[in-house]
């Protein structure tokens, strides 16, 4: 008996460190998943408003004396926004980023569009317009549900991945920490609003 003790002390070992880290990738690669779906819901929301704005512009495109300088920053925008691929399996700060960067060029260029709109009573009147307006301000609402769900999906895997003894295997396994969306430069600042339309 004595001379298995040995042996059995190694299998128990061993036992406990395949359990261990078959434990550990499982869930890795669950909460991962977890947070590259909810990733997918944020391009998903992002993508509704993009689709909202296609429409929007042919609506305000109507209107004959409008200002085409506006429309077309807002085309182009809208233009450079869908081109931007991201892979959610392999998120980094950088491409958070660009993303954020390329989305908040689209969410300036459509505030102008829709500064600007108030200077044409007829088109305010539109009940097309109206209603793409209310469906933009509720897009923009579930933009902002879907970022912070993913925030909260990222949470739990980056301390999975990050608590001790789980860092160890992380770096092993090739489980790096995902990034969170963060809001772009200068959002804490309250926005200029210039209602001078001369």
């Amino acid at each position: 008996m004595k001379k298995f003790l040995p042996w059995i002390i190694i299998g128990i070992i061993v036992i406990g460190l395949y359990s261990w880290g078959k434990n550990f990738n499982n869930t890795a690669v669950n909460l991962k998943e977890e947070a590259t779906k909810t990733w997918a819901n944020v391009e998903s929301s992002y993508q509704r408003r993009n689709d909202l704005i296609g429409n929007l512009v042919k609506t305000v495109q109507g209107a004959a004396d409008f200002e085409r300088g506006t429309l077309k920053d807002v085309i182009e925008a809208r233009a450079k926004a869908t081109s931007m691929n991201i892979d959610p399996s392999n998120l980094t700060p950088e491409q958070i980023a660009k993303f954020s960067e390329v989305q908040s060029g689209l969410s300036g260029a459509l505030k102008s569009l829709l500064v600007t709109v108030e200077r044409y009573p007829e088109l305010k009147a539109n009940q097309n317009f109206l209603e793409l307006q209310a469906q933009l301000e509720g897009t923009e609402n579930r933009i902002n549900v879907a970022r912070d769900r993913f925030n909260e999906a990222v949470e739990p895997y980056n301390k999975h991945i990050k608590t001790f003894p789980n860092t160890l295997l992380a770096g092993i396994l090739n489980f790096d920490d995902m990034s969170y969306f963060k809001s772009e430069a200068g959002a804490e600042n309250a926005p200029d609003v210039d209602f001078d339309f001369k």
